[in-house]
């Protein structure tokens, strides 16, 4: 277990009115007063490459009635961006705006070729839109151009050294764009594309000419939080305003309808909505319609107009997140078995697995899992027709998406395809390319880290005394969300003697503490977490804000619990 270090220049230069306990975690994560203000003015301005080349293609499609499509990605982030793309679009007067979005089954990711054939076929665009997809569609690109389609391409994915023949490209990761914030997720770049049209067809006197109201784009930012949190992007300040602006409009329900719908479904208290309920119950539902049919019924819910679609798109969502649970649960428990069955020793850099009876919808979870249980990078796989299709999911030291282009610089045609960015990626093989990709992989990450493996531990803002753990404090940490990856909610840790445990819903452990020295009962629950047989632990926790019947106490939501001396 670690302490942050504090950055006591930082703590010092803070404003008096900014309470002590949250100088104290804004110091250990060097944010700078002037960086905490989350006021939608403070967004970055758009300064994107080939930006107004975009721009003028929208406008002319727009004013000439061109059918525009919107390609997507099968995951939340994608589903929210083409939500994005299509409200925007016909708020702005754009009369034939579809969507296609690839079936992992048979398209593959991205604009592939046969994604690409499809959409001339069954509905003949004049321009193609990708969002969060279509960095690495070299071939779908030049098929569509060939067929006189024109494609913008916005992605935030890291770009290959050759880049796709598109009309414009909208990526802030392009090499030398100079838009300062790197961290966008799909959906966020698709937001700032048709933020930057709005304002130029109002310089164009575009609205006023067409009698048509300006609109305001605010009213997609519930989309824009609910992509930009399940797609674990880091949340510099630019991207917290987009999720705080978001997660505002969906606690006072001016918002998605599906958004509200699943909401409903799964009983979460709209009013009290933090980033985590996007990123723990809205994200999972839509995204598992794509992990196991057909992402489609998710950007549908995302965008019903009436509450009543909207409920009924949510419960197929439901349906499709109950089956995906159930796969998990077994896809993990075999794949836990092959791993405790191997000798797992220092000599061990990564985890690569495959199964021939494994989903490849869910094997992205998968290899979270195992990489949350095993600290080093997992790769997992499945079969799709002809092909072995895997995910891998990587620790702060291995940057995979980098790694993946040494494995393939050095071994020539071992890897059939591949993309991603530094925690995740994903990657097509031939099932006879396995057992030296296995190899090539394991081996690549033994040089990059020298041999040695990192020891990942658990990341603390240290001690709390007893007059510390307060509700007022948990509503000060609450008040000061959003909180995500890269700007990670506050854990602190503390000995305390267990008065009481139990547990409740079969794997949960609910518990009575005392920090030692101190006299004040305090509640905590842990997940998935047996009884301690000890009177002193050693807990990691964060305050919680515990809501129950319009009633609010403090609850210590535990990390880690260990026996303490």
């Amino acid at each position: 277990m670690l302490t942050r270090e504090l950055d006591t220049e930082l703590f010092e230069s803070y404003s008096d009115d900014i309470p002590l306990i949250l100088k104290r975690v804004y110091a250990a994560r060097s944010v700078s007063e002037s960086q905490l203000s989350m006021a939608l003015p403070g967004l970055l301005k758009p300064s994107f490459d080939q930006l107004n080349i975009a721009l003028d293609l929208l406008e002319k499609c727009i004013l000439e009635d061109r059918r525009i499509l919107i390609i997507g990605d099968f995951d939340a982030d994608g589903a929210t961006a083409s939500a994005v793309a299509i409200k925007a679009l016909r708020l702005m007067g754009a009369k034939h705006v579809d969507f296609l979005v690839p079936n992992r089954f048979k398209h593959g990711y991205g604009l592939s070729p046969e994604i690409v054939q499809e959409a001339k076929t069954d509905k003949d665009p004049n321009l193609i839109i990708t969002v969060d997809n279509g960095i690495s569609s070299n071939e779908g690109a030049a098929l569509a151009r060939s067929f006189d389609i024109d494609v913008i391409i916005t992605d935030h994915h890291l770009p290959p050294k050759v880049l796709p023949e598109a009309n414009s490209i909208i990526n802030p990761n392009l090499r030398g764009c100079d838009f300062p914030s790197k961290n966008l997720a799909g959906v966020g770049v698709c937001f700032y594309l048709f933020s930057a049209l709005k304002t130029h067809l109002v310089g164009k006197g575009y609205f006023e000419a067409h009698n048509i109201q300006v609109p305001d784009l605010r009213e997609l930012l519930d989309l824009v939080a609910l992509g930009t949190v399940a797609d674990v992007v880091k949340l510099d300040q630019n991207n917290r305003i987009l999720v705080n602006e978001g997660i505002k409009r969906i606690r006072q329900k001016l918002c998605s309808k599906g958004i509200l719908a699943i909401l409903e479904l799964t009983k979460r208290p709209i009013e009290t909505l933090q980033a985590s309920d996007l990123g723990f119950t809205v994200a999972p539902r839509i995204n598992a319609a794509g992990r196991l049919s057909d992402i489609s019924q998710g950007i549908r819910c995302l965008l019903s107009e009436d509450m009543n679609n909207a409920r009924r798109y949510a419960q197929t969502l439901e349906e499709f997140n109950i089956k995906r649970r159930e796969e998990q649960t077994r896809m993990q428990d075999e794949a836990l078995a092959i791993v405790e069955g191997q000798t797992i020793d220092e000599s061990q850099f990564a985890i690569v697995l495959y199964d021939e009876t494994w989903h490849e919808g869910i094997v992205g979870i998968v290899a979270g899992k195992l990489k949350e249980t095993y600290q080093c990078p997992c790769a997992v796989f499945a079969k799709s027709g002809s092909v072995l299709k895997g995910s891998i999911r990587s620790i702060p030291d291995v940057h995979i998406k980098d790694l993946l282009d040494l494995v393939d610089r050095d071994n020539p045609g071992l890897i059939d395809k591949f993309g991603g960015h530094a925690m995740a990626a994903g990657l097509a093989l031939s099932p006879e390319s396995f057992e030296s990709f296995s190899e090539a992989f394991s081996e690549a990450i033994k040089k990059h880290l020298k041999g040695k493996k990192p020891i990942i531990e658990l990341m603390t803002d240290g001690e709390l005394e007893a007059s510390e753990i307060t509700l007022k404090n948990a509503e000060l940490l609450r008040s000061a969300s959003p909180w995500g990856q890269g700007f990670e909610e506050p854990i602190f840790y503390g000995d305390f003697e267990l008065v009481e445990q139990r547990i409740v819903g079969e794997k949960h452990l609910k518990c009575n503490l005392k920090l030692l020295g101190a006299s004040s009962v305090l509640e905590g629950i842990a997940f998935f977490q047996e009884k301690i047989n000890s009177k002193k632990v050693r807990v990691a926790y964060k305050l919680n804000v515990n809501s129950f019947r319009g009633n609010e106490s403090l609850q210590l939501m535990i990390e880690s619990i260990e026996a303490g001396n």
